[in-house]
């Protein structure tokens, strides 16, 4: 390993290159988290070993009942592609500490138990036939290993577990060809990256894969931020990552956890959000014990594609957030848009389509030269009346069959923008 740099030298080396390597996780908008393990076979929270006072001798014994079918991750790579997300990522070993893979540094795993065969090389297989990026999570806790709390107040404990971490990710990072996502999760027990000694290993694991993207949860800032199970816009690049019911990451019982799953519609209002403040979308599922895709998720996610593969050009490489506009759409409640990189198009995404076949678009100075529905490119009439775009001869119904439709609005040049629908009595100044 070359020369380690201090924290200032490595942020400014990966800054330089940011750039480069962000480009097409910029573009994606849209992956696919699995989170997969033995807490599938238990049907209750991946952290049930935790939550319910597992010993970890009881617990282990899971890892000679798991078996996932074969094609598994074939399965969710295909619905992936079906989904329209452009990258997955896998729980490659999650804070129980069962490796996925074929470990020499972890022998608890896939290979020496259960299923006996490497899923993580199943599921990187499946992504490069379906043209996914690749992204391994790695858990830095491991209620597994008998340093994983140790390591809080033991110096030796701490080194062995460190290079334990290190050396498992090692082995992700070498035994599989190109990996685009390094996806750590949970830093405990130990509280600052030095503890960690995340500047030394990341640029360890750099060395290995430069062009590798890595999120924020090993206490560097590194790539992206990570909110969870909620969508808040940053400055940085930032990833929403959501569980697919608003109950667990792992598998829970479908029959009782269906009512909760979330319909295209609400992916597709997540989707916006994280489209509209310059952010990404990672949706998970938790596949059943034997690896299959429960039901509730198969039907949103493949009406979620369909819609995409109408309107993708309203999410997909959509670099331009919310702040310079501040545009709320038709400023009615019913409408909310994304604008393209160069500010000369609005995409307006419809929640509930107009009666009447008109609306109004507020506090365009500007007249468009074109206004369209995205899906079909049938064209729709309009005027321009000093502060709003007046649309006319609308659709009676939304022309998609998902519920919503986008309206593309094109100007010449980046138009002349202020937003007083909130504020009427500001209009004119």
């Amino acid at each position: 390993m070359s020369t380690v740099l201090g924290k200032a030298s490595y942020e400014a080396a990966i800054a330089a290159t940011r750039d480069e390597r962000m480009a097409w996780w910029r573009d994606a908008r849209f992956g696919m988290f699995v989170h997969y393990g033995l807490y599938a076979q238990l049907g209750r929270n991946e952290w049930a070993q935790s939550l319910e006072n597992f010993p970890v001798e009881e617990y282990a014994k899971l890892a000679e009942t798991f078996a996932p079918k074969p094609g598994a991750p074939r399965e969710w790579a295909k619905l992936a592609k079906a989904a329209g997300a452009k990258y997955m990522v896998l729980t490659t070993r999650h804070h129980e500490g069962f490796s996925l893979w074929d470990s020499k540094v972890n022998p608890f795993n896939s290979v020496n138990y259960g299923p006996h065969r490497d899923i993580v090389r199943e599921f990187v297989d499946a992504c490069r036939e379906f043209d996914l990026k690749i992204g391994f999570y790695s858990s830095l806790m491991d209620w597994h290993h008998p340093d994983g709390w140790k390591c809080a107040y033991d110096n030796e404990a701490r080194r062995r577990f460190l290079d334990y971490i290190e050396a498992l990710n090692v082995e992700l990072l070498t035994q599989y060809g190109h990996v685009d996502i390094l996806w750590y999760d949970v830093s405990a027990p130990m509280e600052s990256w030095e503890g960690w000694d995340s500047l030394v290993r990341n640029q360890h694991l750099r060395e290995i894969q430069p062009h590798l993207i890595i999120n924020d949860r090993s206490k560097l800032a590194e790539d992206f931020g990570t909110p969870e199970e909620h969508i808040t816009a940053a400055s940085r690049d930032w990833e929403a990552c959501m569980t697919f019911n608003g109950i667990s990451w792992g598998y829970v019982d479908e029959e009782q956890s269906k009512e909760y799953a979330y319909t295209a519609p609400r992916i597709l209002k997540m989707l916006y959000t994280c489209t509209r403040g310059g952010g990404n979308l990672l949706l998970n599922i938790g596949p059943k014990p034997d690896g299959t895709v429960p039901k509730d998720a198969v039907g949103p996610l493949t009406a979620v594609g369909e819609w995409l593969s109408r309107n993708g050009e309203a999410a997909y490489g959509i670099h331009a957030k919310e702040d310079k506009y501040g545009w709320h759409g038709g400023g009615n409640g019913i409408a909310s848009g994304t604008r393209s990189a160069d500010g000369k198009t609005f995409y307006l995404w419809t929640w509930i389509w107009p009666h009447g076949g008109e609306m109004s678009l507020g506090g365009f100075r500007t007249a468009p030269k074109r206004v369209s529905i995205l899906s079909t490119g049938k064209e729709i009439g309009f005027e321009h009346d000093g502060e709003r775009i007046k649309l006319r001869g609308m659709p009676e119904r939304c022309p998609d069959p998902s519920g919503v439709a986008v309206i593309k609005v094109e100007f010449d040049k980046e138009p002349e923008y202020r937003c007083f629908s909130r504020y009427p009595q500001l209009s004119g100044i």
